[in-house]
């Protein structure tokens, strides 16, 4: 490559790329906007039938798949103007207008809503991976949002995306860099999902064994208890006691989470002192890791030492998800701090440290919580008083070390996917202008396999 550059709207790029038109790289009507209110409506949806992609289903360059509306296959057929197939690039047309995502396989044919733009390119001009990655590059995203239209709700229209300019390299450039980007990208994907596993297991156990009883109504049934070893079985009774709140297996007992958790322990952290500062927005609605840890001068705010767990306790937070397991601090001794709107859980003995996150993920507890919510409109809190009602079985001491011995590996595996996931997310973000400029070239080999695993 030339090691001349020019000036563009996305900064400094190697003079001899090629320079289009979005439009004049597309097929034609490549560019559409998705069907108008008056074509589909939300009485339109259907249980079982095509999914459409929304503005809230554009992850980073992924579709996601959650909460998906659909239509019945005669809507599909009337809207077949409004279909994706793979290699179409889904845009945000309101709002985030940043956001999109490239159609994989498993989306040919579905549809896009109003509130999204597609993208369709020319394949002898231009890859598609490489496109959305180009889509992707910091220096877009930001002249993207600077030539939206509107100042409280930005929005794009087709005339706006068909006239960015994109330059780009050779084809086969282009394919090389795709290709090592994906591999990143299908590497951190892989590292999320194991998480999303390990995470539903974890859980699937918490309720196993403190809600459902399996372990002791096996027993009590005269059956062997399914998934664990023979000295773990032995651990459990086989029989149930009453007590003043409900059925328990014999020799545990129920009490309430504020004598069973320590809610808002006190930690001490000077005024002024640097030390790791978590936000809100920081918080993950699904997985226990923060993504971005930041450090400050400790101001006004909720203090918290590993092991704790952070509960969001303001609306809409609370019912968005928002829940932290702190395992980020440097050592045990360090002490982090963040918003007011935290509530810090954290398990008192026998109970494992890892049962506080697992519990605040159970959906009993969250309901529980969410109706424990009083304040103004759009401004309700979780109430600590009413909160330490909820009622938290404690098992036996070697049943709960039994547990935090299975799930704290956990806890510590799905640490340590976040924090390479998050490794190369940024290798992916800091090669990216240089890859799809064509700056940087890495031949697809089993060496560049291995620089991602």
């Amino acid at each position: 490559m030339s090691s001349e550059v020019v000036s563009t709207p996305y900064g400094l790029l190697p003079e001899n790329l090629k320079c289009e038109s979005l439009v004049n790289l597309c097929v034609k009507s490549g560019i559409q906007t998705g069907p108008f209110g008056s074509q589909l409506h939300k009485k339109d949806y259907v249980i079982d039938g095509t999914p459409i992609i929304t503005v809230e289903h554009l992850g980073e360059n992924r579709i996601t798949h959650e909460n998906l509306p659909r239509v019945s296959d005669k809507d599909k057929q009337r809207l077949s103007k409004y279909h994706v197939q793979v290699g179409d690039i889904v845009f945000s047309r309101v709002g985030s207008v940043d956001r999109r995502a490239l159609v994989q396989p498993k989306e040919d044919g579905w549809l896009f809503s109003g509130r999204c733009l597609r993208v369709r390119p020319k394949p002898e001009l231009i890859d598609s991976r490489w496109l959305s990655y180009f889509f992707g590059m910091s220096t877009f995203k930001t002249y993207i949002r600077g030539i939206a239209v509107g100042a409280t709700m930005p929005s794009l229209n087709t005339k706006i995306l068909s006239d960015v300019p994109i330059y780009f390299p050779s084809l086969d450039c282009q394919r090389e860099a795709a290709d090592f980007l994906v591999l990143l990208d299908d590497r951190i994907t892989l590292l999320r999902e194991t998480n999303v596993t390990l995470e539903a297991v974890a859980q699937a156990l918490f309720k196993s064994w403190f809600v459902d009883f399996d372990p002791v109504r096996a027993k009590a049934e005269g059956r062997a208890p399914e998934g664990i070893d023979v000295e773990t079985a032995r651990l459990f009774p086989d029989s149930f006691e009453e007590t003043e709140l409900g059925l328990v297996p014999q020799g545990w007992c129920i009490t309430t989470l504020d004598n069973a958790y320590e809610i808002n322990p006190t930690r001490r952290l000077k005024k002024g002192e640097w030390s790791p500062y978590l936000d809100m927005a920081s918080v993950p609605t699904r997985g226990h890791h923060p993504e971005i840890i930041i450090y400050r001068e400790m101001g006004s705010g909720s203090k918290f030492i590993n092991g704790d767990t952070l509960l969001a306790r303001i609306t809409p937070c609370l019912q968005n998800g928002k829940t932290a397991y702190v395992d980020f601090l440097s050592d045990d001794n360090q002490v982090g701090w963040g918003s007011t709107e935290f509530v810090v859980l954290r398990p008192r003995l026998p109970l494992p440290l890892y049962h506080g996150y697992l519990l605040s993920r159970h959906n009993p507890f969250r309901d529980f919580a969410i109706k424990s919510m009083s304040g103004t409109s759009g401004r309700q809190r979780i109430q600590n008083d009413v909160l330490g009602r909820y009622p938290v079985t404690i098992p036996s001491q070697n049943i709960a070390e039994a547990f935090g011995a299975i799930v704290t590996p956990i806890q510590k595996k799905i640490t340590a996917n976040s924090n390479q996931a998050k490794i190369l997310a940024d290798l992916r973000d800091a090669l990216l202008p240089r890859l799809i400029s064509g700056q940087l070239q890495i031949p697809m080999d089993a060496t560049s396999s291995e620089l991602v695993k």
